[in-house]
């Protein structure tokens, strides 16, 4: 299990990237919003690159936007591993992934809790990652929706039948209790759960599923 930690804007962000930065985190999870796509909007790409002069770790970044062309050719240019679009864009999705791909960046479909999963089916064999919402994009702090466990459930039986294997990430409201019941994910997203606790690294190892010595 991967952990990827979120953070917002109202954080200290610049301390919790480098307390991040000493952990053994595999992503910081960038959320970016236009104010468009979902009500609110995240700081702009200039401030956001300088913050990222804080840590190594490599970059999982997650597009609420509308139009977010502009945004994939400049998060490419980051430390990024996986660049995420929306399916439920009102967009040419196939030109868009290929854009991210021709970065060398591996491509994620998201998928709002309200939306079918078969939506990402003219996609699948193009893609790296799902990214599951377990709450609705665009506030943190939202409780976690108990309906995506069988969304997920639902998912790896259409990746079996497909013979697909890729790379299930969910995010919204996981902490210590639900993390449990989440084992058939392959990263799991954590803003709050993280950057609330004293011991960041105890708590990401928790979420892990490990033990912290």
């Amino acid at each position: 299990m991967k952990i990827s930690a979120s953070f917002l804007s109202s954080y200290s962000i610049e301390k919790d990237i480098q307390k991040l930065n000493d952990t053994d985190v595999d992503f910081i999870h960038v959320d970016v919003m236009d104010g468009k796509f979902v009500k609110r909007k995240t700081m702009p790409f200039r401030s956001m690159k300088n913050i990222y002069k804080f840590t190594s770790k490599r970059l999982d970044v997650h597009l609420m936007a509308i139009h977010p062309k502009k945004l994939i050719k400049k998060y490419a240019q980051l430390n990024t591993e996986y660049i995420t679009i929306h399916v439920e864009l009102d967009e040419d999705i196939d030109s868009l992934i290929d854009l991210i791909h021709n970065y060398g960046i591996k491509c994620g479909l998201s998928i709002k809790p309200d939306t079918p999963i078969d939506v990402l089916d003219p996609y699948l064999n193009k893609i790296d990652m799902v990214l599951f919402m377990s709450v609705e994009p665009g506030q943190g702090g939202q409780a976690f929706l108990p309906e995506t466990f069988v969304r997920i459930k639902e998912f790896k039986r259409k990746m079996k039948s497909k013979k697909l294997n890729i790379v299930i990430n969910v995010d919204g409201g996981i902490n210590l209790n639900n993390c449990t019941k989440l084992r058939q994910a392959d990263i799991l997203v954590s803003g709050s759960c993280i950057t609330n606790s004293d011991d960041f690294q105890k708590t990401i190892t928790k979420l892990r599923g490990g033990k912290h010595e």
